[in-house]
This record gives structure tokens, sequence and C-alpha cells, in this order.
């Protein structure tokens, strides 16, 4: 009995192992695809061979599969075969029909790249010879060597022969960069187009504000800069001509030369002139070649545009008590009665510059300024708003009104709140303030030329805002500032005055000068009283009466009259002060004595002590006294009159 033993048999490895991990995993590889497969098998046929000899190694196979087909046959079955009259032409049909289907399938082959891709057979790659590679690169660079020195040559010798022609010109690539630097450009098709407006600053002006780039032609840039003996017959003073190879071409209403010009005068002057014309003599008209000067023109015209649109239709919206006035390119408006403020627009080309024969006016360069800036901050405030507090608020009010809900304001604060200021309606506050203050400056320097004492001296603050100034008055007299200084405050505001006295009281008053010319009267006749007072009780005199305002006498236009008595120390003298400013400071001094002289006693009065009451007042030839001023002559008069006893 034969012992018997069971074997495991384990399949083989189908697919090799591509990698193994440090963890002992084994990582197969994938199995190829059909395609693969077929491509792998078809390596393996040799197309080497000749059609004869696969005709003869086909033909030997078909031999031997016929004979086992007849081997295998029953006789049985020959014979049945036999006996159907049909079963030749059956076969032939079935290997057409299969001669037929396999030309299809060649067919769908060959159309359609889906079913079968033909690899190249991968041939022994062949030896190569490294001298032979290093003596083909060595003469590639031979002949790349060449190509560059002889264009280097060429270009030597047509930058020898242009010469010092050549030294100034430039690049186009190089002037676009340049003008890429400073400008905002675009490509359009075939075109380079640039923006001149100011709407990534905030503007929201309808004008496109383009412009064009183009390259300028050799003949052009190269052409010699014009005389400029027709710009200055025409009254402008035309810029160097630059040769470049760049040309901007700036729309027509763009061109030239723009300003606005600002003229506060009055009625009488001037009542219409809707034609502006350019100011001729101060300013340059660009030429063709300075493109960087040029955009810089077109763009101020574009800004000097979009201002006065922009005033001109708040012009035409605002409801004045009276109303604006816009003619052409001029804006009027009133700014205080019989004063009128215009605003031109100038622009002007090269074109019509010979018209340019109006006479220069003054024009206020500091309202000019004002209006450039209100427009920038209107940009300004166009793009910049206020970041919410907190951040999960909403964005867009102010931080002003978020504060109205905490603050508790009412509705009229609110609606106070909502309220702004045009452009026109902030440039006619400043110049209704200029006008304001130069009529109060002109009230202090007149007052203080006029009227030698006291001394009137004014502190303006340097620090000012557009629409409020500030100024100090002290009212001193020579060599008495340290017994009395007196000081007055005004604030000059748009179309009135806020005068804040000695004493604290504060006075409104209108633009008007006449009444800040009353008040400084008013002040300088006190003053007068007041620092007498002080020097008579420092030498001891007595004040037996005073009055800011005397109720005797004629009524003054101007101004009021002060008075005051003092007596003596042993009250024998009387002194009677009467200041009364008008025009001019007129001042009057009485002086009476006791005992009087005329006293005599009577059945009526008999005791003697009747007699220090003193006598009649008699004036004083005050202007004959000696003395600097009217103090020093009071110290004077005191000292004389004040008895040894």
């Amino acid at each position: 009995m034969s012992l018997s033993a069971n074997i495991s048999v384990e399949a083989p490895i189908e697919n090799q192992i591509q990698e193994i991990a440090y963890d002992g995993t084994e990582i197969y590889q994938l199995p190829p695809t059909l395609s693969e497969h077929l491509a792998k098998c078809a390596t393996k046929i040799d197309f080497s061979k000749t059609s004869s000899d696969i005709d003869l190694l086909q033909q030997s196979i078909k031999k031997e599969d016929e004979k086992k087909e007849e081997e295998s046959k029953d006789p049985k079955e020959q014979f049945q075969s036999s006996l159907w009259p049909w079963d030749s032409v059956r076969n032939k049909l079935k290997e057409a029909l299969t001669e037929v289907c396999v030309l299809s399938d060649v067919l769908n082959i060959a159309k359609e790249k889906r079913y079968m891709v033909l690899d190249p057979i991968p041939l022994e790659p062949p030896e190569v010879k490294q001298m032979v590679l290093v003596y083909a690169r060595k003469k590639a660079l031979a002949s790349a060597a060449n190509i560059l020195q002889s264009g280097v040559e060429r270009l030597k010798a047509v930058q020898s022969d242009q010469g010092v022609n050549r030294t100034n010109s430039t690049d186009f690539h190089i002037e676009l960069l340049r003008l890429r630097r400073n400008w905002r450009l675009k490509k359009v098709s075939n075109t380079i187009i640039g923006d001149l407006s100011y709407r990534t600053a905030g503007s929201k002006f309808m004008h496109p504000g383009m412009f064009e780039v183009t390259k300028a032609e050799d003949e052009e840039s190269g052409s010699p800069p014009a005389s400029p003996s027709g710009a200055g017959a025409a009254g402008t003073v035309a810029c160097p001509k630059i040769n470049s190879a760049l040309r901007v071409n700036v729309p027509t209403e763009l061109q030239g030369v723009a300003f606005i010009k600002v003229i506060t005068q009055k009625d009488q002057e001037d009542l219409c002139t809707a034609t502006v014309n350019m100011m001729g003599s101060t300013h340059l008209v660009p030429q063709a070649g300075a493109w960087q000067q040029t955009l810089e023109y077109a763009q101020n015209v574009l800004f000097c545009k979009e201002l006065f649109n922009q005033l001109a239709r708040e012009a035409v919206q605002l409801q004045a008590p009276i109303p604006h006035v816009v003619v052409g390119n001029q804006i009027r408006a009133t700014l205080l009665p019989g004063i009128q403020l215009i605003i031109s627009l100038c622009h002007s080309t090269s074109s019509d510059s010979n018209n340019s024969s109006e006479p220069i006016k003054d024009h206020d360069h500091v309202l000019e300024h004002s209006l450039h800036q209100l427009l920038r901050e209107f940009h300004h405030k166009n793009t910049h708003h206020p970041f919410p507090h907190p951040a999960s608020g909403p964005l867009g009010p102010s931080k002003k009104r978020m504060l109205a809900g905490p603050s508790a304001y009412d509705r009229h604060e609110l609606l106070e709140m909502t309220k702004s200021q045009t452009l026109l309606e902030q440039i006619i506050a400043q110049a209704q303030h200029i006008f304001t203050r130069r009529r109060t400056q002109y009230v202090l320097d007149t007052v203080a030329r006029d009227v030698k004492d006291p001394m009137i001296t004014s502190h303006w603050n340097a620090m000012n805002s557009p629409t409020m100034s500030c100024v100090k008055i002290n009212i001193t007299s020579h060599g008495y500032d340290a017994n009395l200084r007196t000081s007055l405050v005004i604030h000059v505001k748009e179309r009135s005055l806020k005068c804040i006295c000695r004493d604290g009281r504060i006075m409104h008053m209108s633009y008007e000068p006449q009444e800040l010319r009353d008040l400084i009267l008013c002040q300088i006749s006190q003053h007068q009283i007041v620092c007498l007072q002080n020097l008579a009780k420092c030498m001891a005199w007595q004040i037996l009466s005073s009055s800011s305002h005397l109720g005797i006498g004629s009524v003054e236009p101007l101004g009021n009259a002060s008075s005051c008595v003092l007596a003596s120390p042993n009250s024998d003298r009387l002194i009677a002060v009467q200041v009364r400013c008008d025009s001019q400071i007129d001042v009057k001094v009485y002086i009476a004595q006791s005992p009087a002289k005329d006293f005599f006693p009577g059945s009526l009065v008999q005791g003697r002590h009747w007699e220090h009451l003193g006598g009649h007042f008699k004036e004083v030839r005050f202007d004959k006294m000696e003395g600097k001023n009217f103090h020093n002559k009071m110290e004077f008069l005191m000292a004389s009159l004040t008895s040894q006893s």
C-alpha cells in the first residue's frame, strides 16, 4: 500500500511586483489593458518576411487542417452531406459572409483609431559618435556668431551715418513705458487709448477724457523745431519742441489752455461781459512733441470744465434772495449789496489766441485756489467713506450721525445734520468773509490813523478758517499802558461781526463799517475816562461821579460822550472832564475851587462852612497845556491843583 500526502499547489503570481515598502507591503503592477496586450503581441510579429513565405505557410497550415477534418469525419455523416444538393452553395455563401465581415472589420479599424493603435517596433539605438556632435555644434555656433557680428557691424554703420541727428531721438517703447508711469493706458484692438479723467479719484463728470497714443513718423520726429515767431506775435509763448517717438492725440475740446478766473467787483463796473478771452502773454501753448505737457494741459482743461459745470448747475438750482445769473462762460452771484462775484471759465487754443487782446484785470488768486481745493475735496468724499463703528454697522453714515442715537438728538438736530453746503455756497461764503475782513481792516486802520491819542493796535490771528477770522484790539495810552489796557476781541464771520468787550459783554453787529467804527469810538472814550480814574486814585484824588454815556449836549452821529468829576485830597479843588468822540476826539476840562471868592455871609446864610461848596466851573484851555497826551496833561493839572497844606 502506497503512502499518500496532501500537496498544496499555489497559483503563480500573475502580476509582477513593482515595489516593496518598508513595512513589507508589496505593490504590484496593474495588468495590461487589451490595447497594451495587443501591442505587445504585435511586436512579436516579424513583418520583414515576404508575402510569398506567408502564403506558403498559410497553405501548409490549411492542408493540415483539412486532413484532420477528413479523418475526424464519420462516413455516415459524409454520406448524409452528399445527399443534400445545396450543401456546396451553403458553404460558399458562408465563406463569402465571413470574408465580408472580416473586410468590414478591417475597414473600421483602419478608419477609426479607437480600435487599434499601431506602435512602431522598438529598434536598437544607433551608435552615436561624440566627436561628430562636437564638430556639428561648433560649426552651428560659428555660423550664429557670424550672423550676430554682421548685424553689429551694420548697426554701427547706421549709427555712425546718422551722427548727432539721432542723439536726442528716443525709442517708442521706452517713451510708452514713461507714459504708463503717470497715465492710465489700455489697448483696444490695434490702438492704444489713454484716460485723462478723474473718475478714479471720485469724479462724476460725464466727459470720457480719452486720448490716443500713436507712433510718430520718422520725418516728424526728426524735423527741426518750429520758430516761435508766429506764437509770439499771437501773444503766447510756445514751448520748445522736443523730438519724440510718441504722439498723443487729444480731443479738440480738451486742446489749449484753460483756467478759472474769479473777480469781485461793484455793480457799476462791467455790468455784463459774457465772452471772456484768454489772458495772453503769460501762458504757454504746448507743442506736439511735448506729450507730457500736452496731457497736463488737457487734464487741466477737463478739470476746469468739470468745476465750471458743477458751479453752473448749482447756480441754477439754488434759490437765493437775488438769483444767480449764468450767461455763457460766466456765473454772477451777489455777495453783499452792490458787490458781485464773477466766476469765468477761460479756455483758449493756439488758433484763437490772436483774439486775446482784452486787458488783464485783477483776479482773486485765493478764491481760485479755494475752488480747486473744494472740488478735490468733493472728489475725496466720493471715494472715502467713514468706517462704521462698530464694524458690524452700516457703511455710509458719518460719525456724527452714528452718535445721534446715543446722544438722543431731536428732529431739528437731525435735519441740521443732513444739510450740507454746495461748492457755490462755500465759495460765496468765503468771498463774503474776505470782503467783511477787508472792511474791518480798513475801519481799524483809519481809526488808528485818525486817532493819535490813545494808541490803537490790532493783532490778527494767523490761524484762521476760510470763513472766520479773529482780531484782538488793544487801546493804550503812551506812558500809561501799565495803568490801563483796554482789550477788545472781534470775530469776523461771513456777514456779521461778534465783539467781546473787556468786561465780558458780547455784541453782534452786521457787515456795515459804521457800526464797528461807532463801537471803537465808544471804547476810546470809555478808556480815557477809566484810565483817568485810575490815575486819580494813584494821586489821592477822589472820584465824585462818572458817566459812560453822557446825556447832555448835542447828539453825536458816531460814538458817545463820557464824563467824570474829580476832587482834590483836601476837597478844595474840583475837576470836571468831558470826552466826546465824534470824527475827532474832543476833550473839555473844567475846574472849580473853594472857598469861593465871591461868597459873602448875609442875613440868610450865616455859617462860613457854606463857602466850601465851590464856585463856578471855568473851562481850561486844554490844547495849550504842556504834555504828550491826555493823561500826561491831566497828571500835570492834578499835581498843580493839589494843595500843599
